[in-house]
């Protein structure tokens, strides 16, 4: 009975179910950590060496979107799910229309500095792949090690933190490991600059209402949603003078963006003028968020090993559009500082959401009291990727 049923494939096609990547480098590959322990694998990505701050995700899919998200830029990766590189790596090719904003994933390219897994896999299988991970990270000059224990490394950097490392591949793995001294800390220098637009550039310039988005290292998806809802996006650098355009703008958005808030002082002193004087919609997100923070009055501080994953729990303080006090959501998160925690809070400001986890601030708002319309969030709500739970807070 069961015989009959058998759909029998046509025996002319010229691709199987996966692609293989291809011959794997059988180059030597050791992620040092300055705290002094090595992991021995084997490369897969550049044949170069890199220093970086190591940094872990706790994200089962959308490896892509990670490594091409711009708050990244630094850090040396260690993706916690064992098997990355499955779907493979599709085309980074999009129009720029109402609809979309030039790229598939998080900006053009890699952002990460150096990528760790514990197994990456020799076949892909996705309908929109074009290349392997390997392929992908041997194109884009990004160093890649594979046969490592990463359970362990996470374990470690769970525990002391996050920590300043080295992926030494080909002869230098066999060398010894750096001295103390020699070691890269990211975070001395001002990865927003590095990331930032520029120049000023507009996108659906026909669009219903006028955004201005400060760029301190914007996800795309962050641009494609508030195209998609038909918004005509202005996006500045990260220092640019705001206050002197402002009146042609219906709101504000800072984005999320790499390393310490500390670097971007410019960009707070500006911001908080732009609070005194102007009552308009004000939103930020992630690092948009903590500069939001020190323009209240506000600390920021550099958190153990931070937050990375789609599955990061943060319970509702207060109420805003759909957001409902007392109600726990699941977030997108990817960053290192956080704002503290102030008793009492900045006259005219409220805490928004705080973890569930570690109780870091996840959110902040002015009071209705204040007569201001500002929030921000530490989260992704706009994801690419992971859940959708809190979408609707950009929009409230």
């Amino acid at each position: 009975m069961f015989a009959r049923s058998i759909i029998r494939l046509p025996t002319t096609l010229s691709r199987g179910f996966a692609t293989h990547t291809g011959p794997l480098s059988a180059l030597p590959a050791a992620l040092h950590l300055k705290t002094g322990q090595s992991f021995h694998g084997r490369s897969f990505g550049s044949p170069r060496s890199v220093f970086g701050e190591t940094v872990f995700s706790t994200s089962i899919t959308s490896y892509t979107e990670s490594m091409t998200d711009p708050s990244y830029r630094g850090q040396i990766l260690v993706f916690t799910t064992p098997l990355i590189g499955n779907y493979g790596v599709p085309s980074n090719n999009a129009p720029i229309n109402s609809q979309d904003v030039g790229v598939v994933l998080e900006s053009q390219g890699i952002q990460c500095s150096a990528v760790v897994v514990a197994d990456v896999a020799e076949k892909f299988s996705h309908h929109s792949a074009v290349e392997s991970l390997a392929s992908w990270c041997r194109r884009s000059n990004i160093p890649a090690i594979t046969g490592v224990d990463t359970r362990a490394i996470t374990r470690l950097l769970r525990d002391q933190g996050t920590t300043l490392g080295r992926l030494a591949i080909g002869a230098d793995a066999s060398a010894p490991a750096p001295a103390s001294e020699q070691y890269w800390d990211p975070t001395t220098e001002n990865l927003v600059d590095q990331v930032s637009t520029k120049y000023p550039y507009q996108l659906n310039p026909t669009g219903d209402i006028k955004i201005a988005v400060l760029d301190f290292g914007v996800k795309a998806n962050i641009l494609r949603s508030l195209v998609r809802r038909n918004a005509a996006v202005t996006v500045l650098p990260w220092n640019y003078d705001f206050n002197s355009i402002r009146d042609r703008f219906d709101g504000l958005f800072l984005t999320n963006g790499p390393g310490n808030p500390g670097q971007c002082m410019e960009a707070v002193s500006i911001l908080r003028k732009t609070l005194q004087e102007w009552n308009k919609p004000v939103f930020g997100i992630c690092m948009g968020h903590q500069i939001i923070g020190m323009a209240a009055g506000l600390e920021a501080y550099r958190m153990t090993f931070g937050n990375r994953g789609h599955n990061q729990p943060v319970l509702a303080l207060a109420s805003a559009g759909s957001i409902k006090a007392g109600r726990v959501y699941v977030t997108s998160q990817n960053h290192q500082y956080a704002l503290k925690l102030s008793d009492p809070f900045p006259q005219g400001w409220e805490p928004f959401f705080i973890n569930c986890n570690d109780s870091s601030v996840e959110g902040i708002k002015s009071t209705s009291e204040s007569g201001k319309r500002v929030w921000g969030v530490q989260f992704h709500p706009e994801s690419a990727g992971g859940p959708l739970d809190t979408i609707e807070v950009c929009y409230y």
